[in-house]
């Protein structure tokens, strides 16, 4: 690996850690390639879709001439393994936020949790999260969130593509789920606890595939300074 190919392109296909957020990721990447490779200060890199720090799993950073490849693989269809919560909620719609408004679950069947997903399949309007990284006037919309400012969010379409292996062990529920770019897993969490009428909120999110990418190729190995190159 030279300084000449990574400028000339590369994409990272990276498993990002629990409690990391997207934007270390990428500064940890371009501070580490920049001093083993004595690359220059202009050196271009940047992931291609965000993960949400409680989230873990596949994070694509493109580096030199393939960030011009980010809009692309951004717009590809996304999967995730998902674990949710029902009969209680939280204010983030993950863990992020204490447990709040706790409600008996137990007239709550398997059969009425399998027509509740099934209802989310297709295409359907969303409203993201308050502590979300949307902006709203300018602001991210988490930090007017947490600055204890009323945040209200616009809903907007998206598309679930599928939701299979479907595994309930209640209160947990968790599945696949595959979607269009811009879906809120949190979001699809909270309004399947609404659809059920007791609440629930995300506990585990992993994202699993980007389009063709898959996190099977991903490595976490870039916080020990090995990496793993695909060239494209």
């Amino acid at each position: 690996m030279t300084a000449e190919e990574l400028q000339s392109g590369y994409v990272f296909l990276l498993d990002k850690p629990l409690d990391w957020t997207s934007f270390q990721a990428v500064n940890k990447m371009k501070y580490k390639l920049k001093r083993e490779f004595n690359l220059p200060k202009k050196f271009k890199i940047g992931h291609a879709g965000t993960l949400d720090p409680r989230a873990t799993g596949l994070l694509i950073v493109c580096c030199g001439k393939f960030t011009k490849k980010i809009p692309e693989i951004q717009d590809a269809p996304k999967e995730y393994w998902t674990e949710i919560k029902i009969g209680v909620q939280t204010e983030s719609y993950d863990t992020e936020k204490p447990e709040i408004l706790q409600q008996d679950i137990a007239h709550v069947t398997e059969e009425l949790i399998t027509e509740a997903l099934e209802k989310f399949v297709g295409e359907i309007e969303q409203k993201p999260p308050v502590y979300s990284a949307i902006k709203i006037d300018g602001q991210r919309a988490y930090n007017l969130a947490r600055a204890g400012e009323e945040v209200e969010m616009k809903s907007r379409k998206t598309t679930i593509f599928y939701i299979k292996d479907i595994k309930i062990e209640l209160p947990l529920v968790s599945f696949t789920v595959g979607c269009s770019k811009g879906t809120y897993i949190r979001s699809l969490a909270h309004d399947i606890g609404q659809e059920l009428g007791v609440g629930a909120y995300l506990t585990q999110l992993r994202r699993t595939k980007i389009g063709d990418y898959s996190i099977e190729n991903a490595t976490v190995e870039f916080l020990e300074n090995e990496y793993r190159f695909e060239n494209l």
